[in-house]
């Protein structure tokens, strides 16, 4: 399956997310791509604030992942920008992940050889001309 969106603005994002979280599930997994500042974090947000985490929302650069708990299944956002080579990311144990909750990994074309087969991969793209417009390519991979 493939579609894309365009958002207008910050709040759209935030909106589309929320409309996407509600059909996500434990061991779900989303690769966020695209460049700086294109939008991932904020979709992160969107997601969270669905299942009913409001806290201050960052991507965990340095920690490379951050847990949030909710009532039915724990959330692991994961920013893999910094990690040298997907070796790293099997020694924090990260495919252990992916049974234990909701996955949400930007940059996680660096980790590619990782990902299980079932994956839903969202692609960021700013639009060069309007600096609030970003299209979203949403991907499924290994479903029905």
């Amino acid at each position: 399956m493939e579609y894309t969106y365009t958002s207008n603005s910050d709040e759209e994002t935030l909106n589309f997310a929320k409309k996407i979280a509600k059909y996500l599930t434990k061991n779900d997994i989303v690769i966020l791509t695209g460049e700086l500042g294109s939008g991932k974090t904020k979709f992160v947000e969107g997601i969270l604030s669905h299942f009913g985490i409001e806290d201050s929302i960052s991507s965990p650069t340095f920690t490379i992942a951050n847990q949030y708990d909710t009532r039915d299944f724990p959330i692991y956002h994961f920013d893999v920008y910094r990690l040298q080579d997907v070796s790293e990311f099997y020694e924090i144990g990260g495919e252990e992940y992916f049974e234990n909750g909701l996955c949400l990994i930007e940059w996680g074309e660096f980790i590619q050889e990782a990902l299980p087969k079932k994956y839903i991969q969202i692609c960021f793209e700013k639009n060069p001309l309007k600096d609030n417009i970003r299209i979203l390519k949403i991907k499924t991979f290994g479903g029905s």
